[in-house]
């Protein structure tokens, strides 16, 4: 069953709400990398960035975002296409999901919680 709709004055309520410490460690690991990026959205729970250079055909490179959903984040990382080096030391759940495709996505638990 879809959840409904809920009223803009109550984003996200019924599904618990989004970690902001999860969205900011995740937004801040992309801002690493500010000088080579052009952000294209920096909002409350949406991040998004392009890299400054186009590519062969003048098209903007996705880099990364970061969008936070209820207690899911979605983290996506295209740099790992490029260099697969930057997976090594990652627990497996993440590295299969992201042998799949480069989204990845975290789950916010309460303390106490387990997945």
């Amino acid at each position: 069953m879809k959840n409904p709709r809920l009223p803009a004055s109550q984003p996200n309520s019924a599904l618990g709400s989004p970690s902001p410490d999860l969205f900011v460690a995740l937004r801040d690991l992309l801002l690493t990398y500010k000088a080579d990026l052009l952000v294209v959205h920096d909002d409350a729970g949406h991040f998004y960035a392009n890299c400054r250079n186009a590519d062969a055909k003048g098209k903007a490179q996705f880099f990364g975002a970061v969008k936070a959903s209820g207690r899911r984040h979605s983290f996506h990382f295209m740099p790992v296409y490029t260099f697969p080096e930057l997976l090594v030391g990652i627990s497996p759940a993440p590295e299969e999901a992201y042998a799949r495709k480069v989204l990845l996505q975290l789950r916010c638990l309460g303390p106490g919680s387990s997945a």
